[in-house]
């Protein structure tokens, strides 16, 4: 259970990297947010991607 805690770490830094990435890119508001869904999302999966590699690669071994 101790790395569900974990894994609440990550939502704060997905939010923020989206955000500052997506404010990068643009300036209007709308878009900002509706880019750092986007980018949030495939952050997302490529954490969960990683995690699911990792944890294979753990089992295996």
């Amino acid at each position: 259970m101790g790395w569900m805690i974990d894994i609440g770490y990550a939502v704060p830094l997905i939010v923020a990297v989206s955000l500052v990435y997506a404010g990068t890119r643009h300036e209007a508001p709308k878009q900002i947010l509706k880019d750092a869904r986007q980018y949030g999302l495939t952050i997302s999966v490529l954490m969960l991607l990683m995690l699911a590699v990792l944890s294979l690669i753990d089992y295996l071994l």
